[in-house]
């Protein structure tokens, strides 16, 4: 199996360039799904920290680079929406974020803000013994006992203790952000949920401070708090493929 991906073909997410050359990194197993952007492409298009492959393991063998929490070793790692980086060396931390047009990008944050990540409900089974386990976007699972979370519910959980330290229900007046279709990105309060009957897709419509509102389909929106609202800005930019 070939472990290079065609630009042109690769997902709406990756911050890449899509005509500078034929090929780029393909992404390894791993959390996101086919979204998650391998670890290369952060390093040496978006940060610009590396100019090549072999530069890219040489950090990663040295424990310089953190996802999560966790030291990563292997540049095909993919990572994806919510995901924090954190560059030791360098003192730099990021979250990564949905930008326009669904394409990934790095918010810088704070140390202390690095230390915990959101998750979304995806799913919720009630497992033997009583309790209940919870699937996040990224695949991460978690369970209780008491069953106080639901789905589309977003959850803070500590990247060191792998604990929920936070808990924002999926409800009218909730503060989300768009982080697919065409606002991707944007932020604002949930003002209604729209439930269509049959099988089709639930719609919302949220509003924005001295800005119009939009709707937009329910799958596409996360609830989260107010520390995703700071004026930091994100960095999206794709480098060379040198």
């Amino acid at each position: 199996m070939s472990n290079h991906q065609k630009r042109l073909s690769a997902p709406n997410s990756w911050p890449v360039e899509r005509k500078e050359s034929t090929f780029t990194v393909k992404a390894g197993a791993g959390p996101h799904g086919e979204s998650g952007v391998p670890l290369l492409i952060v390093l040496r298009d978006v940060l610009g920290y590396v100019d090549s492959k072999k530069e890219a393991r040489y950090a990663l063998d040295n424990d310089s680079v953190l996802v999560n929490g966790v030291a990563v070793s292997d540049e095909a790692r993919p990572v994806g929406m919510f995901d924090i980086l954190a560059f030791r060396e360098r003192e730099e931390f990021f979250r990564v974020f949905p930008g326009e047009g669904g394409r990934l990008a790095l918010t810088p944050i704070d140390e202390e803000s690095a230390s915990s990540r959101l998750g979304k409900v995806e799913g919720k089974t009630q497992v033997a013994g009583g309790g209940f386990q919870y699937t996040l976007h990224d695949g991460t699972t978690l369970q209780d006992d008491e069953g106080e979370y639901s789905g589309k519910d977003s959850l803070v959980v500590d990247n060191e203790t792998k604990e929920v330290v936070a808990h924002f229900p999926y409800e009218e007046g909730a503060l989300v952000t768009a982080v697919d279709g065409t606002h991707s990105g944007e932020i604002g309060t949930l003002e209604e949920i729209s439930v269509t009957p049959g099988s089709g897709a639930n719609g919302v419509t949220v509003s924005r401070d001295d800005e119009d509102d939009f709707e937009t389909v329910e799958k596409y929106v996360v609830v989260i708090d107010e520390n995703f609202t700071g004026n930091d800005a994100a960095t999206d930019t794709a480098g060379d493929d040198s």
